[in-house]
């Protein structure tokens, strides 16, 4: 187990690592990280509606997926009908899964469908495309880079220290093997990952530090939020395809909510 975890950490890491190489250097005429997360996104709407499908639930798998990749895919090509683009996305997502329940037969549940439809869309693209809209910040690659290493060293810690010292259950009836000791030692992981960011942060220590916890903190609720789902849906992992790892979900779920929070955050202070 240990080891196909470390196996399948390595790949995840020399891949993400050479397409942030290839957008730092400016290799390419797009964003190579871009074209990642868009996969990722696709990859993590199927597993969330496959999870959902396994449950029972008649929701719109592949307009859900379709959706969810033309959003990433229109912020990556900077297409913007308005100023409010996404809204107007939402808005269409919606009416459109109103107009495909006219056409079925079976009208119950109808509420669940649509809204859990449109909630995959939003928790699993838009959540996850902040990390796209971060690239474009003055700047934006080593934002990236940033937000990615904090949030994920965030994980490791929790990991490693939950592991060796973990006693006290955090949210047990979540995920029992997550504990108060791990979430400390994640918060400690992302503040040291927060402040070894330095060099792509025109702050001081102590608002980097801030910053540190935020995310950690953002990472950790983002990893629980899934394990919620998760446990609904009753599945131990949301995939199969990183052994040790999990699914894609399993690996973005942190990130999920420290993106569009670092995007909104960066966006405020660099105006």
């Amino acid at each position: 187990m240990l080891k196909n975890r470390i196996i399948s950490s390595s790949i995840l890491i020399i891949v993400i690592a050479a397409s942030l190489f290839v957008d730092w250097h400016r290799m390419l005429d797009f964003s190579l990280a871009g074209i990642l997360v868009i996969i990722f996104i696709v990859a993590g709407l199927y597993e969330f509606f496959t999870m959902l499908e396994n449950k029972g639930l008649c929701i719109y798998k592949y307009f859900g997926i379709t959706m969810g990749t033309i959003l990433p895919l229109s912020i990556l090509l900077r297409f913007e009908l308005t100023k409010r683009w996404e809204l107007l996305f939402i808005m269409l997502a919606l009416f459109s899964l109103i107009l495909m329940q006219f056409r079925r037969r079976n009208n119950s549940g109808v509420v669940v469908d649509i809204s859990t439809t449109l909630f995959g869309i939003l928790y699993v693209s838009w959540f996850f495309s902040f990390l796209i809209k971060i690239t474009y910040l003055p700047d934006g690659v080593g934002y990236l880079i940033s937000v990615v290493l904090i949030t994920k060293l965030g994980d490791i810690g929790a990991f490693l220290i939950g592991s060796r010292f973990g006693k006290t259950p955090l949210i047990p009836r979540i995920s029992p093997k997550k504990s108060v000791e791990g979430a400390i030692g994640g918060l400690f992981f992302s503040v040291l990952a927060a402040l070894a960011c330095k060099p792509f942060f025109n702050f001081n220590y102590l608002h980097i530090a801030i910053i540190g916890v935020c995310l950690g903190i953002l990472g950790q609720l983002g990893d629980l939020s899934e394990s919620l789902i998760k446990r609904d849906c009753k599945v131990k992992d949301s995939g199969s395809i990183f052994p040790g790892l999990g699914g894609v979900l399993d690996s973005i779920d942190s990130v999920l909510f420290t993106a569009p929070a670092f995007y909104f955050y960066l966006s405020a202070i660099l105006k």
